[in-house]
């Protein structure tokens, strides 16, 4: 495994960020940290980026421990950050020249490099566009761009689509997988958005700084047991007594509407729709998500612990 996490234990004070954490990262992979603000994918990044120590347990990147051996792993990884690095008065070419220099590229070298670089990301006819110019997916690219720029075997990746529209954010994806297929990078993302976690290849699920559950998306939602209806209802509490009574089911309350999962969700919807008329207001059915998962294994949703 290019990333090993074994036993990660991190505190601030009296809150733990990080709870014995343990998991594996197969190269040529997309790995993904799916959680909540809150949830420790932070801690565990910045951590694996060498940016602090743990309070106990052990983190290597192609076998570099990653507090005894840090120089080793910098030499190994690519690292974008959350927040905005690009000098937006320089042109792109310039931002990569200059973190090129930080790395002891020059000359022809560097040059073939950016070049090389940007055609990956489909940046080839951005060398001499300034930054400020560009939109907001395509400055998250020019970022992988300069942390791909001396040949990394792993990519971490802070929340990478954080603040694109929706249509950036598919591109940037599309980009990250093109990435793994074309070149066989290792990418390690952290992100709360379900779309970004959908694409990985592989997920953890935090909660709390704890493993709720890991494995693919298909695998992951397999865990749900069927549909997943959504019911509107003036009084969730007594509708929630109703519906037990009447068929059986222990639905959910989050985020104010009823949720129940239940095998063929379609009959059920006529079913129920027919035994309380005029007390539903809406109703909806939809094939289990990541935020489904989130919400079976932790009681709270991805969006209502972001919020809290």
């Amino acid at each position: 495994m290019i990333v090993s996490v074994r036993n990660l234990t991190h505190r601030y004070g009296s809150r733990v960020a990080l709870d014995n954490l343990s998991f594996d990262v197969a190269p040529g992979t997309i790995f993904g940290l799916l959680g909540p603000n809150g949830s420790g994918k932070s801690t565990l990044f910045r951590i694996l980026a060498t940016m602090m120590a743990p309070t106990s347990g052990r983190a290597t990147i192609d076998g570099f421990d990653a507090v005894r051996q840090a120089g080793e792993v910098r030499r190994r990884i690519g690292v974008v950050f959350q927040s905005p690095s690009l000098d937006r008065k320089l042109t792109v070419g310039e931002n990569l020249a200059a973190q090129g220099h930080l790395y002891g590229l020059a000359g022809a070298t560097l040059k073939a490099r950016i070049g090389a670089t940007l055609e990956r990301l489909g940046l080839a006819d951005r060398e001499q566009d300034l930054v400020e110019t560009l939109s907001g997916g395509l400055r998250r690219r020019v970022e992988i761009a300069k942390a791909l720029l001396y040949g990394p075997s792993v990519l971490l990746l802070d929340e990478p689509s954080s603040g694109l529209d929706p249509a950036a954010r598919l591109e940037l994806i599309s980009a990250i997988a093109a990435l793994r297929d074309g070149q066989g990078v290792t990418v390690l993302l952290t992100t709360h958005v379900l779309e970004e976690a959908d694409r990985c290849d592989r997920l953890l699920l935090l909660h709390q700084g704890r493993r709720v559950a890991e494995g693919t998306p298909a695998e992951l939602k397999s865990r749900v047991g069927g549909d997943v209806v959504l019911l509107e209802v003036a009084d969730a509490a007594a509708m929630r007594g109703r519906l037990r009574e009447r068929f059986g089911i222990e639905p959910q309350l989050a985020d104010g509407l009823l949720r129940v999962e239940i095998p063929n969700g379609h009959r059920f919807l006529t079913e129920v729709v027919e035994a309380f008329p005029g007390a539903i207001r809406s109703i909806s059915l939809h094939r289990p998500t990541l935020e489904d998962v989130f919400l079976d294994e932790t009681g709270v949703s991805i969006g209502q612990e972001a919020r809290a």
